[in-house]
């Protein structure tokens, strides 16, 4: 493998579809090597003791489980940092939380930082913070590294909303050749998407057992918070699922709804799988660019509640937000209810 990745792939010039990219290469050769060994065809991985920091982040995850409640991928994104910042200062010895000083995780943050955006270093600020909370539970003095931690200036609701219009969610469902049955998938997702108003990673976990098709609700478990929630399923919504259901789905034993065209076809889809599917539809629709994301779907069910006369209560109990607060911000694009408290503009008008 090594040989491979240092000498072939330099020079590789095989005839394609193949990968060149190094990071893509070295990821598959390590799946590879994971199918050998459940195969029995080489050796397994030499046993080594679990260093101080695996097993600080064992802790550590399973308190952001049990406690946090916090899904897979946040735990992943807060997993992450905290490894490395615990071997950037640890490396394989015992973690003394004692040897650390505030200086220390003002250098990490602004190292890391610069390799990212707002959001990035946003995510490495709460990740120490929590990791630093774990370690309060334990018995740990870590008040003075807490207060390290910086905050990062983002002020509430300072952003708007990106939404589509309604024209351009007829002209964006449309898009979907539902002759075909990844099509028909495809469609079925945006219908949960843009009538439901779900989350792409809501989307790809729905399972067979969510739906009661004589009270038309759907189920959605594995929201934030690991709460669960039931919707009303509208008419459109089901009618796309049964269609795909029918003519589209594979006979799998798998009880995901949305299974995986292509192998491994008993694999129930990713969000990103949910979210390319979105993109590609985005662009043969011939709307402006750029993709302004999945989530703007779900942000386009709002905009039209609010303009058919919807409360934020209501809108919020829809979007399934634990706060009001939350939903807020989609009064900024209600632009009826803004015209009637806007204050005259001073000055003479040209």
């Amino acid at each position: 493998m090594h040989q491979f990745l240092a000498v072939h792939l330099r020079a590789c010039d095989c005839a394609g579809p193949c990968q060149h990219s190094r990071e893509t290469v070295q990821a598959a050769l390590g799946h590879l090597l994971q199918v050998l060994r459940s195969k029995g065809c080489i050796p397994p991985r030499a046993a080594s003791g679990a260093s101080a920091v695996q097993k600080e982040l064992d802790g550590f995850e399973a308190y952001l489980a049990q406690v946090c409640g916090l899904a897979p991928a946040t735990r992943s994104n807060r997993l992450h940092y905290v490894r490395a910042f615990l071997e950037s200062r640890f490396g394989r010895r015992p973690i003394e939380l004692a040897r650390l000083k505030p200086k220390d995780i003002l250098q990490f943050v602004s190292h890391h930082g610069d390799e990212g955006h707002l959001g990035a270093v946003k995510v490495i600020c709460s990740s120490l913070r929590s990791y630093l909370r774990f370690r309060t539970l334990g018995g740990e003095r870590t008040e003075s590294l807490i207060a390290a931690v910086p905050t990062v200036a983002q002020w509430r609701l300072a952003s708007v909303p990106k939404a589509l219009a309604q024209t351009e969610i007829k002209q964006f469902l449309s898009a979907f050749d539902c002759t075909v049955a990844g099509g028909q998938r495809d469609y079925a997702m945006a219908r949960c998407l843009v009538d439901l108003g779900l989350r792409s990673k809501e989307v790809a976990r729905i399972q067979l057992e969510d739906f009661n098709w004589h009270e038309g609700t759907l189920q959605i478990k594995g929201a934030k918070g690991g709460r669960v929630d039931l919707l009303p399923l509208p008419v459109e919504t089901g009618r796309a699922i049964v269609q795909y259901l029918r003519n589209g789905r594979p006979n799998r034993p798998s009880r995901a709804l949305f299974v995986r065209q292509r192998a491994p076809l008993d694999a129930p889809i990713s969000p990103d799988i949910v979210r390319w599917a979105m993109r590609c539809a985005y662009a043969r629709a011939g709307l402006p660019k750029p993709w302004p994301g999945a989530h703007a779907l779900r942000h386009s069910i709002a905009c039209r509640l609010l303009q058919s006369g919807a409360s934020l209560k209501e809108i919020a109990d829809i979007l399934r937000h634990r706060s009001l607060n939350t939903s807020q911000i989609y009064t900024k694009v209600d632009l009826n209810r803004l015209a009637l408290v806007a204050l005259p503009w001073p000055g003479r008008m040209s």
